[in-house]
């Protein structure tokens, strides 16, 4: 079995703390030359995490006889390691009664992660291969919806009734051989089995074993509902700075609990998911097989496609003052350019604000004005310079004025578009790091070429 505490000899990481090239050249050509002992050899010394970053570095094809040379150290803590689909790749190759022991090696959070991917007959075979208590919270997990508190937490945690004595509680934590060795904190809980407190680890041990649990434990708490969204729980741990907390079923059962080394992993997740959402990249995973990726992007070309049409459209009702003067196709790029990039800057800040919770009900009206104010601004910057640059280029300064009052009122548009969309999408209860960029685009898009087109046409710099 593979340590978890061993460190990966420096020799074979940069100073990054990453896989040298030659290393992993070195393992791949062994493996390919058949010679396993040898790519074993390689492998035994690492960290289960860098195990886990070596397949992911190595070719598709050299995944399965890696994991036939290393079968004796690719555990359970290589396996809650690895990338979700270097790791399907893999378990594919398992017999179920392999996956019942990995699953029965993990974290109950790791080994739904690992279950919920397989077929159902696929479950089944592996469940029943499980020992019954190891089945029972799995199934039971599997219950909850997918990214919830419920799939994400241990059920292996310490409890104990408020009536114990310190010393009862410590007597307890060294007599239980069966008790979880990884937790920060004791729960403390009624008949009920409802928690009424926590106690941590180092006040348990600098109290007098006579005095009471109820006495000494902080009866203040965090409680996860068990249906909780995994993104509404990290926003939870990282307000109020938790190591661990309770997680509670729907009558106020402790039936779980979540750590901090959990939610570092749903924070970096949730942050690539809406960074990659926002660009219509689906997983943007390096490993994700291809016809995934494909279909994943492809729709939302597809769908810019459509709202590319638009701006389009409103080129072609202007299409006689393009013919009269070609200095306004030259121009046109930059204003919805420039507008576009004004919008997608907002159009971030928005998307964040409201997946960190900064962005409410009680703050709407204030952001949007925050962000106008700042968008008449840059708009009146960029104004002057590109209407001070273009009089000068072209020796026109009514093109000069139209093109600057064509930017100053798209970066405007650009500001709004990018705050309102995502509210609105937002308060309709959809994500609105799916689908914002596509309409904030087009909005830019349209606005730029119409204000530019527009202003040329009504000041007479060209005919209608």
């Amino acid at each position: 079995m593979a340590d978890s505490d061993v460190i990966s000899p420096p020799g074979q990481l940069d100073e990054d703390d990453r896989l040298k090239p030659a290393f992993v050249r070195e393992v791949q050509e062994r493996v390919e030359a058949g010679d396993a002992e040898g790519a074993r050899a390689l492998v035994i010394p690492l960290h289960p995490a860098d195990i886990a970053d070596l397949f992911e570095l190595i070719p598709a094809h050299d995944r399965a006889p890696l994991a036939a040379a290393i079968s004796d150290v690719l555990d359970a803590d290589v396996f809650a390691e690895m990338n979700d689909h270097v790791r399907e790749g893999l378990l594919d190759q398992l017999d179920a009664g392999q996956l019942a022991d990995i699953a029965g090696d993990l974290d109950t959070d790791d080994a739904v992660a690992i279950i919920e991917d397989l077929e159902a007959d696929e479950q089944a075979a592996v469940l029943r291969e499980m020992e019954p208590d190891e089945r029972a919270a799995i199934e039971q997990a599997l219950t909850f919806p997918e990214e919830s508190a419920g799939r994400l937490m241990q059920r292996d945690l310490v409890a104990v009734p408020e009536h114990w004595t310190v010393g009862q509680v410590i007597d307890y934590l060294r007599g239980e051989p069966d008790l979880t060795t990884d937790f920060w904190e004791v729960f403390v809980v009624d008949p009920a089995h409802k928690p009424v407190g926590t106690c941590m680890l180092s006040w348990i041990m600098r109290t007098p074993r006579p005095v009471a649990v109820a006495d000494v434990m902080q009866r203040e708490q965090t409680l996860i509902p068990v249906d909780m969204d995994q993104e509404e729980v990290a926003l939870r741990f990282q307000k109020y700075a938790l190591i661990s907390a309770a997680v509670v079923d729907d009558d106020g059962r402790l039936v779980g609990m979540i750590t901090v080394d959990d939610i570092v992993h749903i924070i970096q997740e949730e942050a690539s998911e809406d960074a990659l959402l926002l660009s219509g990249a689906g997983d943007g995973d390096i490993n994700e097989p291809i016809l995934d990726s494909y279909r994943a992007r492809v729709r939302w070309l597809i769908a810019n496609l459509g709202t590319a049409l638009v701006a389009s459209t409103i080129i072609g009702l202007f299409s006689g003052a393009i013919a009269q003067m070609v200095a306004l196709a030259v121009l046109m790029p930059i204003v919805a350019g420039v507008g576009g990039n004004a919008g997608t800057q907002t159009l971030a800040v928005t998307v964040r604000a409201l997946a960190t919770n900064q962005l409410t009900q009680s703050n709407t009206m204030r952001t949007i004005t925050r962000e106008i104010r700042i968008a008449l601004m840059n708009g009146a910057t960029i104004a002057v310079v590109i209407g001070i640059g273009v009089s000068l280029a072209f020796g026109n300064a009514v093109l000069g004025g139209v093109i600057a009052a064509a930017m100053m009122t798209n970066i405007v548009v650009a500001g709004l578009a990018g705050v309102l969309v995502p509210l609105a999408i937002e308060r309709m209860d959809g994500d609105p790091a799916v689908a914002s960029s596509v309409f904030v685009t087009m909005v830019t898009d349209s606005m730029g070429f119409l204000a530019f087109l527009g202003l040329a046409v009504g000041t007479g710099l060209v005919g209608g």
